[in-house]
């Protein structure tokens, strides 16, 4: 485990500084270094393809931007902290008045020392994010050098996609965004996270396949959807992993369905744990499952977290940095999306192979002398749960199910079922 978290540290340190947002260079490279630790093809999505009601917009890069004040001085350096640059400005060398400048700049006074993280992805404007401390530097009467080297050209939206292919070719999603530059928590910890998750799911066969994919935020999970559209809508429901590295609280954000089976995982996880946890409803404001759960696709998205968005105060500010976000945290999350997973891995649903019941003694599984079995025998748990798992067993009832039906854990039931299946009592839809 020691090992797991010193590389997930050093992957935190490696991607911070990067300039992402949601197409261009950083997103890029932040794909390829991923690429170290898991198999990822990069695709690419042109500017200007509809995508649905959108449009892929043209692909932004940033080389350098400033504000100086009169003297010549930088007081706002993108290369300092590039939550500086609202992401999407454009291009603009000018110089301004203190009170036309102030139109442009973004700033939180109840967190006085946070650079806040605004963006304008669809409207062609420019701005500065600068700390409330740091917005004392600027005086009314004096007049500002502005200068934002960026480029908007005809490009596209890069994504980063796995297939892990199991025995079942039925996939669940893994999706995850990589468009927050310099926030560790919202959602390099996510990002991260789902890399490490994905190489772990890779080493060994897995029972049904995954789909792992990390977008830019909304706009890439709709341009994902609108080029694999055939087999996003055969998926039933999967996570969007985001805020998984916070001190706080776990929690996570149930799918829109809340008595979909996923949720019902999720928290028998929590519970055998022992973890205290917060149930967030689905609503609307979130991330990508709004995306996914839409009318056309109706996936139920589920969210396990660590500090959701929304809910800590560094939230979209340069606060939420690596000294909030810690790789064992991180480790730990990734603990518990592995522990739910294989649950999930092992939902199949069974059909048994005869109409009636099948002859127990034959295969090995019911005592050759009869008369002696009575309800409720200790000595003969193993075998009334082999009884009521075969009743379940009807093609329509998957293990999860019959789990709670029998009051007993999925691994149990996981290996009385390989059992079965091996003697072909039972078969695997």
């Amino acid at each position: 485990m020691q090992d797991c978290i010193t590389q997930i540290d050093h992957y935190l340190y490696r991607i911070f500084p990067i300039t992402r947002s949601i197409t261009g260079w950083g997103n890029r490279e932040t794909l390829r270094i991923l690429q170290e630790i898991v198999p990822l093809e990069i695709k690419e999505y042109s500017s200007g393809q509809h995508v649905y009601d959108w449009v892929i917009p043209k692909e932004w890069n940033v080389k350098d931007a400033w504000i100086k004040n009169s003297k010549g001085e930088k007081i706002v350096d993108f290369k300092k902290n590039n939550l500086h640059l609202v992401s999407y400005s454009v291009p603009v060398h000018t110089k301004l008045m203190f009170s036309e400048l102030k139109k442009h700049l973004h700033y939180r006074e109840e967190l006085p020392e946070a650079i806040p993280y605004r963006t304008t992805y669809y409207e062609e404007t420019w701005g500065f994010c600068v700390s409330y401390n740091d917005l004392m530097l600027f005086h009314e009467n004096e007049e500002y050098e502005v200068h934002v080297d960026s480029s908007l050209t005809n490009g596209s939206l890069s994504i980063g996609e796995l297939l892990i292919q199991g025995k079942s070719s039925k996939e669940y999603l893994i999706s995850t965004y990589i468009c927050h530059p310099s926030m560790a928590n919202d959602n390099l910890s996510g990002v991260v996270m789902t890399a490490f998750l994905a190489k772990e799911l890779l080493k060994k066969k897995q029972n049904f396949s995954y789909r792992i994919i990390f977008v830019p935020e909304t706009i890439g999970a709709i341009a994902y959807c609108a080029n694999n559209e055939k087999a996003i809508k055969k998926i039933d429901c999967g996570f969007v992993v985001t805020t998984v590295g916070g001190p706080g609280q776990f929690g996570y954000k149930q799918s829109f369905d809340k008595d979909h089976f996923i949720n019902r995982i999720i928290e028998q996880t929590f519970k055998e744990n022992n973890k205290d946890y917060i149930t967030y409803p689905f609503d609307i404001h979130g991330s990508d499952e709004r995306q996914y759960s839409s009318p056309g696709f109706r996936i139920n998205m589920a969210t396990i977290c660590k500090d959701r968005y929304y809910e800590y105060d560094y939230y979209h500010t340069s606060l939420d940095d690596l000294n909030f976000v810690k790789a064992a945290k991180i480790n730990d999350s990734l603990m518990l999306y592995l522990e739910t997973i294989s649950k999930l891995d092992k939902n199949i649903i069974y059909k048994t192979q005869y109409s009636c019941e099948a002859m127990l003694s034959k295969h090995g599984l019911y005592p050759k002398a009869g008369g002696s079995l009575l309800p409720g025998n200790p000595k003969i748990n193993d075998l009334e749960k082999i009884l009521w798992f075969l009743f379940y067993c009807d093609g329509k009832t998957d293990m999860f199910e019959i789990s709670e039906k029998l009051n007993t854990d999925i691994e149990s039931l996981y290996s009385i079922s390989h059992e079965l299946e091996d003697k072909g009592v039972i078969v695997g839809i």
